[in-house]
């Protein structure tokens, strides 16, 4: 699908708008909004979509580091201490396999 685009974009370019400028980040944020009223969703800040980007990809398996490099964060500490919480079945899964060692 992306392949017939690649002939018109130019590789020095922003990738959402093929131009020498960015858009402004508001312009994202706005669209966003106009798009949740006209969908009648409940409003949620434009930043959460990154936490639920994170999230998804956290319970996909997806490794920390690569993760904290897609969020750009600097430190992958950044990305665990956010975003990695260990839910119920996690520390179950843990208890269990301790339990199994020290059989």
């Amino acid at each position: 699908m992306l392949k017939p685009m690649k002939k018109i974009v130019n590789n020095s370019f922003y990738v959402l708008t093929n131009d020498a400028k960015p858009t402004e980040p508001r312009t994202y944020r706005n669209y966003y909004k106009q798009l949740m009223e006209d969908l009648n969703i409940p409003k949620l800040k434009f930043h959460g979509l990154r936490h639920s980007f994170a999230t998804r990809c956290i319970e996909s398996n997806c490794d920390y580091k690569t993760l904290s490099v897609m969020l750009g964060h600097s430190n992958i500490s950044t990305t665990l201490n956010l975003y990695v919480h260990p839910n119920l079945e996690q520390k179950k899964k843990c208890i269990e396999q301790m339990a199994k060692t020290l059989r």
